[in-house]
């Protein structure tokens, strides 16, 4: 086993003496050639299920309960440091935001991008579990679908939709920044595009392909075993250790399409929307402060709805579903 520190040095008293200041990635290699797969825990500090799962397999290889068949494979139990000692989402900032290397960091998240993306470039695949807050379903997000387009040229995502139902989730979500650019269009500055830049993008710009698996609820037990067999699916899935899983049946996949953007306090919801929840087209999703009404241009479900969104931010997004 290769264990590694990326150093990060300090360049503010916003890191303090008592936070940590190193990322610690555990790897293996294999002489037999193969893919290279990059895991990734707790990108977000308080999303802790990925870092007790990738706890767990560190032990497997390491007592040799599970041995690396082909290529090499690195995991980062705690990628955002700062914000998991304080159990919070973020330490300075969000991690998963503007996901861009600069020659000129301003806080602690600046310097894990930097010693992240490194590590991006020189894999194939990312694996990056989260969790959230509330109740919900698991589920895996996805990217765009092939494209020579400007924003997120793309052209392994038949890679990428194996990999997302390698992990044993039947619901995933799929195209997240196309429809995030129409935010930026419409929140009037308030936020950028490079704020759409999350691992999974950057990992795709560099020529690999990943996903994003939102294993369940933070306090959740169950989120911890659904991230390790989530592991032990993409591990079966390369061929980089005899892991058995059972396959899913069935996915549906929520193809993101639109965002509606809070313009005022007073806009509403027609009720308390949760993930996924289906409606018919002309069905009334929220009305605006003057009166106006939105209603569902197309059959679908909801997406991230926010009732509680601040002013030119994503309110809600909408999906179609498709049943395979």
């Amino acid at each position: 086993m290769t264990v590694s520190s990326f150093q990060l040095q300090p360049v503010d008293t916003t890191i303090s003496a008592d936070q940590p200041e190193a990322l610690r990635s555990y790897g293996w290699a294999t002489a037999t050639p193969g893919p290279s797969l990059l895991i990734f825990g707790a990108v977000h500090g308080n999303e802790q299920s990925g870092t007790h799962a990738i706890r767990r397999w560190i032990e497997r290889f390491e007592s040799g309960q599970t041995r690396l068949k082909r290529g090499r494979l690195t995991m980062v139990p705690v990628a955002n440091p700062k914000a998991f000692i304080k159990n919070e989402r973020e330490g300075d900032r969000n991690l998963n935001r503007n996901f861009v290397p600069t020659d000129k960091p301003q806080n602690f998240e600046d310097h894990v991008v930097n010693a992240l993306a490194p590590l991006l470039e020189s894999h194939d695949a990312l694996l990056d579990l989260h969790s959230y807050s509330g109740d919900g379903v698991p589920f895996a997000m996805t990217g765009p679908l092939n494209n020579t387009g400007t924003l997120e040229p793309f052209a392994r995502q038949q890679e990428e939709e194996a990999f997302a139902k390698a992990v044993g989730l039947p619901t995933i979500v799929q195209g997240w920044l196309e429809v995030y650019d129409k935010a930026v269009q419409a929140s009037n500055g308030a936020i950028r595009a490079e704020h759409g830049i999350g691992t999974n993008e950057f990992m795709r710009s560099r020529g690999g392909y990943a996903i994003t698996v939102e294993s369940g609820s933070h306090a959740d037990p169950e989120a911890i075993e659904i991230a390790d067999r989530c592991i032990a699916g993409v591990l079966n899935l390369l061929d980089m250790a005899d892991v058995t899983v059972e396959p899913v049946a069935r996915y549906t996949t929520h193809h993101m399409k639109d965002v509606f953007m809070r313009q005022h306090k007073d806009d509403t919801m027609t009720r308390e929307w949760q993930n996924f929840d289906p409606f018919k087209k002309g069905d009334l999703l929220a009305t605006r402060a003057d009166g106006t009404q939105i209603l569902a241009p197309f059959d679908g479900c909801m997406i991230f709805p926010q009732s509680d969104a601040e002013v030119n931010r994503e309110w809600f997004y909408l999906a179609l579903t498709d049943h395979a």
